[in-house]
């Protein structure tokens, strides 16, 4: 049995992250990290107000860091000094440099460190990988993921406004998974830039950015992310020179393709198939699907992208 403690107990945790440890058969909620002990009441789980107190326990064995984007790297680090197992939010630093030192972390501890990079897991595109490596689009060249919506950086997420905590905006939240998927379709990136800006909303993060990544074999990914979008969207197509591929929305269920259409719906819970893996991945029944190496190169990716500045 894997005893787990999450870190922060926001939206995500408490929708998703602790049903999932609860829901898997070899884990176990043994705490919560939090300076808000009211927050923990109705978890009935052991409560630290600091990590030190919690990692003090030889009785935990992994650790969730689910708090804002800043703490990433310290806590992970910690964490895995501390002898312990860790699935760390997306994205996984601040900065290349921050996400490097996670993985020399881990190297070091010899622990198993993921990311929440959860949309690996989906049946459709773990089903759409294998479709392109059959040739069926025949060799891809364009990648297209749009994540659009309306957000004025005001309620329980504000902190994703300010650049000390959050890193950026949307670039940081929203497209950090979108360009996990392009990796996770096409391998380690070549090379990638891209442009920022605020063009509704003036707060010190951009509201909008565009990602352009090119991979081995010649195929272009482009990530286009909006905050001042009040029409949704989350679009992905795949282009190849045999025909087109379409997964939107990315988070429905549908895959389409030359001849096929197929209905794979994603888990009711998003981070259980991930948090599944992950348990697999420790016992090494199975690869890690969205491990620290792999993330890095979304940092990679957003570093290349945000340096270069943003356009008001």
């Amino acid at each position: 049995m894997l005893n787990w403690i999450v870190i922060g107990i926001g939206d995500i945790a408490t929708r998703r992250v602790i049903p999932a440890i609860r829901t898997e058969r070899r884990s176990h909620l043994y705490g919560l990290v939090t300076r808000d002990p009211a927050k923990a009441a109705p978890f009935q789980a052991r409560v630290w107000a600091t990590l030190d107190e919690a990692l003090a326990d030889p009785q935990v064995h992994a650790v969730y860091v689910g708090t804002p984007v800043f703490l990433h790297a310290p806590q992970t680090i910690q964490s895995l000094r501390a002898g312990k197992h860790v699935i760390c939010e997306k994205p996984m630093a601040m900065n290349e440099a921050e996400a490097r030192s996670l993985l020399q972390a881990a190297e070091q501890s010899g622990k198993t460190l993921g990311v929440a990079y959860y949309r690996r897991a989906y049946p459709k595109v773990q089903r759409a990988k294998q479709l392109l490596e059959a040739g069926a689009i025949g060799k891809p060249v364009l990648a297209e993921l749009t994540c659009h919506g309306w957000f004025d950086g005001t309620g329980s997420r504000s902190w994703l406004v300010d650049p000390a905590k959050a890193g950026g905006g949307p670039l940081f939240d929203i497209a950090s998974h979108r360009i996990d998927v392009l990796n996770f379709f096409f391998g380690q990136p070549l090379r990638a830039t891209g442009q920022l800006s605020n063009v509704v909303h003036h707060y010190a993060v951009e509201d909008n950015a565009t990602v352009i990544i090119e991979y081995a074999g010649g195929v272009r990914g482009v990530v286009d992310v909006r905050w001042h979008s009040k029409v949704s969207r989350d679009e992905c197509r795949i282009r190849g020179t045999d025909g087109e591929m379409e997964l939107s929305p990315l988070n429905g269920p549908n895959l389409v393709y030359p001849g096929a259409r197929e209905n794979l719906p994603p888990h009711t819970n998003l981070h259980y198939p991930m948090l599944e893996n992950f348990v697999d991945a420790v016992e090494g029944k199975a690869p890690l699907l969205a491990s620290g190496a792999s993330s890095y190169w979304t940092d990679w990716v957003t570093e290349k992208t945000a340096v270069r500045g943003i356009e008001t």
